[in-house]
């Protein structure tokens, strides 16, 4: 019965992780969500409010990073994966949050690709699934 209850919880947020992105439109603000839908290697970018966008990803991140820890706090049940994972959360944060302002601040199109990986690394739980496969081979070695 334990173990369907931690494949219930699993699949759960999961879920929640998927209705963050179902939902962005509407819970976050972000110009660039339309922006990259386009062509958008052609386009200038669109006008934002730093602040209020800056933001708006940094709560979309600690969403997903919260989620994402509980995924893995539900895998795993072993505090060592949670500290190691909340560290490389933190400092991909740092490092990518800096990048992140440095494209909006300074938009050109050279680096809209750049821009683009660089903001989807902060919006999407790309990090949990890097993380989850690279502890579950630690665990099984």
């Amino acid at each position: 019965m334990k173990k369907y209850l931690k494949y219930i919880g699993i699949t759960a947020l999961f879920f929640l992780l998927a209705l963050v992105r179902w939902f962005e439109n509407d819970l976050f603000y972000d110009p660039y969500l339309l922006f990259f839908q386009n062509d958008y290697l052609y386009l200038d970018s669109p006008r934002q409010e730093v602040l209020k966008l800056v933001a708006n990803t940094t709560l979309r991140f600690v969403i997903n990073t919260m989620l994402s820890i509980a995924i893995l706090y539900l895998f795993f049940k072993d505090k060592s994966v949670i500290k190691f994972a909340s560290l490389v959360y933190v400092f991909s944060f740092v490092i990518l949050i800096a990048l992140f302002m440095f494209f909006v601040l300074n938009p050109k199109q050279e680096n809209y690709y750049l821009f683009f990986n660089i903001r989807r690394f902060l919006i999407q739980p790309i990090l949990l699934l890097l993380l989850l496969p690279a502890f579950y081979y630690n665990r099984l070695s």
